[in-house]
């Protein structure tokens, strides 16, 4: 195409868009957010090619990953996908119950607000005795890290693996939304076994309550007693007082009261019949009284005269005697009476030896005290218990590094000086003095009974149940004379303590019925102030009383 004529020739291009300039003035006419009054440049070929190399890289690496996940670790994941979708729960095994000799429950199951069984405890009575638990735990995210209830004391412990039980696992099947849309159980739950015990809870109530109530009001810092078959060793009654709550316990609160356990100086957390040790007093006479007709030393008639001491002559001092006193004058008595009315000076001749009556000695004391089962495991199921001690010569000079004189033989004679013993260890002796039988004591029910029978001739064993018997009829347990419907034989002792024998300890033991012993019994009243005339004799008392009213057929009525 030829314009103007001047021959030159003009291509029909169209104008690029970088060639064609704005007016400035036009611009306020433009809406800019709409890319009004502006150039759209294309993106350039370099720009172009970095931006699809970096997409392929991109698509590269996702393929890869993807190929990880699925391919490599591919089981992992499925079995991590499974444990979100699948929750295991335990499912917890209720503990085996506790029942007395009769089927009473004294520890049962209740439905806990964690979802385990919670223990509920017989109380009060029974809180040595049973014992307590500790539950499962859960930490700060609600997590348990601990998922066994566990016997902590008395049967609990004692018993722990048969009440246990085994604890179960259930899956619950959840959705995204946390709904449940299974449930199915891995391993079944198996509960814990019962036990049954020989204790009797009307026996074991009967004795707490005379014990508590006599520790109110004399005051006694504590006490303990225990009723015991002679023959088979089951024990039908076992009291500590004071005691804890284990239903207090097993659930840790409140905080305060358990605290106050802690505080009592009356030490609510001993348990005073197996793990109590105790200056027995006059309670070992009818014990040595049946040593020494075994060693030939006296004869049932063989008298001593008690003027109220006995007094050795000092060679080196003749004008300041040894004085050994006697708690009052009894003149003559016989092996019977002087157990019935507990005479001192008639077991320091007979112990010890004075003028010409010959003494065991403390050799053979020694060894008539463990005859008895002193110093040495009843072998009770319950953990804790403690053995008693009986003094000698090596002894003595190992610990003061003084000799052994004659009135530390005397003394021991009428357990007194340094021995102790438990109240599982007196109501056992006395059980074999009634029996003649050491039986090993037991808290279950129809257990095998173990045992031996002592080495003392039965003519000898009917000579001291004859001055326990005695003893209540006209000694110092006559305080169970009154009683017609129980025919009983006694014993008591006195072990003062303190500086100043500011404080004493009263026992109380024998056996009923006399004529055919069945069962033994030992009651101590821990610490009590001297001068009160009232201890365990008016405990047993009282327990007799009561049991006759809620279980007769201890008296054959």
């Amino acid at each position: 195409m030829t314009l103007f004529g001047r021959g030159r020739k003009i291509q029909n291009n169209e104008i690029a868009p970088n060639e064609i300039f704005l007016d400035s003035k036009n611009l306020p006419d433009f809406d800019n957010a709409r890319l009004e009054g502006r150039l759209e440049k294309p993106l350039s070929e370099v720009n172009y090619f970095l931006l699809s190399v970096g997409v392929c890289v991109l698509l590269l690496i996702l393929l890869g990953k993807a190929g990880e996940v699925g391919l490599i670790d591919g089981a992992a994941y499925a079995a991590q996908s499974e444990k979100n979708r699948l929750r295991p729960e335990i499912v917890f095994a209720e503990r085996g119950a506790i029942f007395d000799r009769n089927g009473v429950a004294l520890v049962e199951n209740a439905v806990g607000e964690d979802g385990f069984p919670v223990r509920v405890y017989e109380n009060p009575g029974f809180g040595h005795l049973l014992g307590y638990v500790s539950y499962p735990q859960k930490d700060s995210s609600g997590n348990y890290f601990k998922t066994e209830i566990h016997g902590i004391a008395g049967v609990e412990a004692a018993f722990d693996l048969l009440l246990a039980g085994q604890n179960g696992t259930l899956l619950v099947e959840e959705n995204a939304l946390g709904d449940i849309l299974s449930q199915g159980s891995v391993a079944p739950s198996e509960n814990g076994e019962p036990v049954t015990l020989s204790i009797d809870a009307r026996a074991q109530h009967a004795l707490y309550d005379a014990i508590q109530g006599l520790a109110d009001d004399v005051p006694f810092q504590g006490g303990s007693g225990i009723l015991m078959d002679v023959s088979t060793g089951e024990i039908h009654a076992l009291v500590s007082y004071p005691e804890y709550d284990p239903n207090i316990l097993s659930q840790g609160q409140p905080a305060d009261l358990i605290a106050s356990y802690f505080e009592d100086a009356r030490d609510p957390y001993l348990d005073r019949a197996v793990s109590g040790l105790y200056t027995p007093g006059s309670i070992v006479k009818p014990l040595i009284a049946a040593g020494a007709l075994s060693d030939g030393l006296v004869t049932p008639h063989t008298t001593i005269v008690s003027t109220g001491s006995l007094v050795v002559p000092n060679p080196y001092d003749p004008d300041n005697p040894t004085v050994f006193k006697d708690w009052k004058v009894h003149g003559a008595t016989d092996l019977r009476e002087a157990i019935a009315v507990s005479s001192d000076v008639y077991f320091y001749t007979i112990g010890g030896g004075f003028g010409d009556h010959k003494g065991l000695g403390i050799e053979r004391l020694a060894y008539w005290y463990r005859l008895f089962g002193f110093e040495a495991p009843t072998g009770i199921e319950l953990a804790g218990e403690v053995s008693g001690f009986v003094p000698t010569p090596a002894w003595k000079e190992k610990t003061y590094e003084e000799p052994w004189r004659i009135g530390n033989t005397y003394h021991t004679a009428i357990g007194q000086y340094a021995m102790q013993i438990t109240p599982l260890e007196a109501v056992r002796a006395i059980g074999a003095i009634a029996s003649g039988k050491l039986v090993r004591p037991t808290i279950v029910k129809d257990d095998v009974v173990e045992g031996e029978s002592i080495a003392i001739a039965p003519e000898h064993l009917t000579v001291v149940r004859e001055g326990m018997r005695l003893g209540v009829t006209e000694g110092t347990s006559i305080g169970l004379n009154s009683l017609s419907y129980v025919k009983a034989a006694g014993k008591t002792g006195t072990a003062q303590l303190g500086f100043n024998n500011e404080w004493y300890n009263s026992w109380a033991v024998g056996f009923f019925p006399y004529d055919a012993p069945k069962y033994a019994f030992a009651v101590v009243m821990e610490k009590g102030p001297s001068g009160n005339p009232t201890g365990g004799i008016y405990v047993m008392s009282q327990f007799f009383s009561t049991l006759r009213e809620v279980a007769p057929e201890y008296f054959g009525l």
